[in-house]
């Protein structure tokens, strides 16, 4: 601080601050002489302060802090390392403000330290460096500097590291939680570099700065298996609040976290929580090692490092949902309007409701919740509109814990509709309305081969454009899925889609229809064979159903159940045939369990309330036929 930067602080010329200063003031006003004079005592303006010897040691340090960031073990290391090596510290705390940060320098200065470490309050605060360096004073930066080499705890290798361990025990949805910590820039940078570099997709919304009970039903909807977090105290707020849900780490979500010095209280969740350890004291010795050595040796500061080590793997795992392979389901989602009577309607005729009701519906809907409902993680692709019946949608699947984020809203068209005469026998006759299932096109399922991966089946069906049950295909059998197609909605099937066909499921109609020129079940079966499908699985309704592969030609009886409503009946057939092979049964014994699970749902009104869960299923068979339940 010289004489030119306290006339400009003042406002007055250099001529009337050395007249103040050399007390020869006489000619000037009490107000003035009293403002320069304030400047000079605050800012230690020393005269003629140039001819300071600043070669002689004065065995002091300066520490300039910026705010309550290093008020704690950081702060405790450097002064316990100074004052070990025979240095008395000097602290002056700015908080934050940029006039008060200018005359703790200056003050600094006119003491004549053998050195300073310095945070400063931000990037614009670098200018004030001239006076440090006017007076040759070395110098250590602490905090994130842009454009200047400082000292820090490397939270962007710590985030990076985090990230890389949920990433290697197979998680792709990693939240980043950062509350209001001061060092939440730095450490997103290495969570996002590290997604980035394992070809992970990045949204805003995975940055996390408050928590609610919210964050439970991201858990609960899989769109979160895994946090890293910057702020151990924020760690163990979700972990309390997670588990008010019964929510559990590893086993429903992950958590990896940083924790330091000040957390070293909170043994209980340090012992349940994986984290990596820092040591701001350690970083504090760090630093003012690395001034006493650029002081004494003209050594330049090397960066912090720390070991980046779990201190335990308690709350790291391996998403639900990789723990077994999943299905996948492409297919229609109807808003299904029962109108129930004593006889279906035909030509000519005038026919009279008993009742009527609306449910969720498609055959895409449906296998994906009876095969959630067995106990399998299901992902969906499929269209739905932007109107109230979507919303219906969304809320049966999250309920029945299907992972939805392979739907698509349509602005232009409604949610498909289904319209299902059911007669008091249980039979039934559908017409269906597209709607938005018409706008499941090759390109939106391209958009979501990221769903493709880690599962096992594909289920498809073609209430879809046939464009897209193709293009599934083609990506199902390039990513190694078994395909089961039901042929609905009396479609042609293209050569190739039957070529890639693990499992046909047709009913006797859709097989007429697929094979018009053959006459009976076994040869039409025999002519799909022909064309590259493994297995045909006809559904015959009341007679069973009837399997022809390359060394098999059976038929299998209905399980004993009285109907009540067969619409649905093969989409529960399907997802519990899928189920179970994808339980390791036997194809023999997965159609036999299939045709319970068919029998069920015909017992029932509706179709996705009517699916049957794993339990009843498998309790039902266990008293009449428990040797089915056994394995190979």
């Amino acid at each position: 601080m010289n004489i030119r930067d306290i006339a400009k602080l003042a406002g007055v010329s250099v001529s009337t601050v050395s007249k103040i200063v050399n007390k020869k003031d006489a000619s000037i006003s009490n107000e003035t002489r009293e403002r320069v004079l304030k400047i000079v005592h605050e800012y230690n303006y020393t005269p003629y302060s140039s001819t300071i010897n600043t070669a002689t040691s004065t065995g002091s340090i300066g520490i300039l802090i910026s705010s309550n960031n290093y008020i704690d073990q950081s702060l405790i290391g450097i002064i316990e390392y100074a004052q070990e090596k025979g240095y008395s510290p000097i602290i002056f705390n700015s908080h934050g403000d940029h006039e008060q940060e200018l005359k703790n320098i200056t003050a600094l200065c006119t003491k004549q330290v053998d050195g300073i470490i310095w945070e400063p309050v931000n990037e614009s605060s670098l200018k004030k460096r001239n006076h440090i360096d006017a007076m040759d004073i070395p110098l250590i930066l602490i905090g994130k500097m842009e454009g200047a080499s400082s000292l820090l705890i490397p939270y962007e290798k710590l985030a990076y590291f985090l990230t890389k361990q949920l990433i290697e025990n197979k998680h792709k949805k990693i939240a980043c939680l950062v509350g209001d910590n001061e060092n939440r820039a730095s450490f997103i940078s290495g969570y996002k570099q590290a997604l980035f570099d394992q070809n992970l997709k990045f949204h805003d919304s995975m940055i996390i700065q408050s928590l609610d009970h919210k964050i439970n039903d991201y858990i609960i909807e899989k769109h979160i298996s895994g946090f890293v977090s910057v702020d151990f105290y924020k760690s163990i707020e979700l972990y309390n609040l997670a588990f008010q849900s019964g929510l559990n780490t590893p086993k429903d979500y992950s958590i990896l976290s940083i924790c330091n010095d000040t957390t070293l209280g909170f043994k209980s969740y340090r012992d349940i929580l994986s984290t990596v350890s820092i040591s701001n004291k350690n970083f504090g010795e760090h630093v003012c090692k690395a001034l006493i050595d650029l002081v004494t040796k003209d050594i330049e500061p090397t960066p912090y490092q720390e070991e980046l080590t779990l201190n335990n793997s308690m709350s790291l795992g391996i998403p639900v949902e990789n723990e077994r392979p999943k299905i996948l389901v492409v297919g229609s989602i109807n808003m299904d309007t029962y109108l129930y009577s004593s006889s279906l309607p035909h030509n000519g005729s005038t026919n009279f409701l008993s009742n009527l009701s609306k449910r969720p519906g498609g055959k895409g809907l449906n296998q994906a919740i009876g095969s959630a409902k067995l106990g399998h993680q299901v992902r969906l692709i499929g269209c739905i509109g932007s109107d109230s019946d979507s919303n219906t949608m969304f809320q049966e699947l999250k309920k029945n814990s299907v992972i939805t984020e392979g739907l698509s809203r349509s602005n232009d068209t409604e949610t498909g509709q289904a319209y299902i005469f059911v007669e008091s026998s249980g039979d039934s006759m559908i017409s269906i309305l597209p709607g938005a299932n018409a706008e499941l096109s090759p390109s939106i399922i391209e958009r979501n081969v990221d769903l493709f991966s880690d599962a096992k089946y594909c289920l498809v069906q073609t209430e879809i454009p046939i464009d897209a049950v193709e293009k599934t295909c083609i990506l199902a059998k390039e990513k190694g899925l078994k395909i089961i197609l039901k042929p609905s909605a009396s479609k042609t099937i293209s050569d190739s889609i039957l070529a890639r066909t693990n499992y046909l499921i047709p009913n006797e109609e859709e097989l007429s229809t697929v094979c018009p020129a053959f006459e009976t079940i076994v040869e039409k079966a025999e002519y799909l064979l022909t064309k590259g499908v493994e297995n045909v699985i006809v559904t015959l309704g009341t007679r069973g159903c009837f399997l022809k592969n390359s060394t098999q030609e059976k038929f299998f009886p209905a399980a004993d159940f009285s109907a009540v409503d067969s619409t649905g009946a093969s989409d529960a057939f399907i997802s519990a045939l899928t189920a179970y092979l994808l339980r390791d049964y036997c194809l023999e014994k997965s159609i036999q369990i299939a045709t319970y699970a068919a029998g069920f749902l015909v017992s029932r009104d509706g179709i996705t309330t009517a699916l049957v869960d794993r339990m009843t299923l498998e309790s039902y068979i266990a008293k009449r036929n428990p040797q089915l339940l056994l394995k190979n």
